[in-house]
């Protein structure tokens, strides 16, 4: 069994024994990232359905709500995924308005049962953090063992 198999039978276990948040906190641990999260596509907005803060500080303001279309979430939906160590020298991301605000982004989409993009799972800083490949991988599972759990989250 490799390392990351590993990592999601603990993370799909912790999911279906003590629910989403811990789960998220567990992914979160791994990664030198502040935030982990999950955000799910409300018309023009992204609302923040979990938030992992390593500082254990309450959800700022700023992240509770993010119109889309000034979201790096957007090229998520475009992309399918997004990366990046730092946004400040990222050229994919001249003009945007979060450029070297939002400096380490990797996201994923959160498929619903059905299939159609529900939102997406992140981790994010705002300093430079690189993520490992097998974290990133770890993410895009996570993200896949969530959907039976989506209905909770949606309310």
């Amino acid at each position: 069994m490799n390392p990351s198999e590993r990592m999601l039978g603990h993370f799909s276990a912790l999911l279906a024994s003590q629910g989403p948040e811990a789960a998220l906190r567990y992914l979160n641990s791994g990664v030198p990232h502040r935030y982990s999260a999950v955000y799910r596509f409300e018309g023009e907005l992204l609302r923040n359905v979990l938030l992992e803060d390593k500082r254990g500080q309450m959800r700022p303001e700023y992240l509770i709500a993010v119109p889309f279309k000034q979201s790096f979430c957007q090229f998520v939906l475009r992309d399918q995924a997004f990366r990046t160590n730092d946004s400040t020298h990222d050229d994919r991301l001249v003009g945007h308005p979060y450029r070297g605000v939002v400096v380490s982004y990797h996201s994923v989409p959160v498929l619903d049962e059905h299939g159609t993009l529900w939102g997406t799972m992140s981790h994010f800083d705002m300093s430079s953090h690189p993520l490992e490949d097998s974290e990133f991988a770890l993410l895009q599972d996570a993200a896949g063992a969530l959907t039976r759990y989506l209905p909770c989250l949606a309310d």
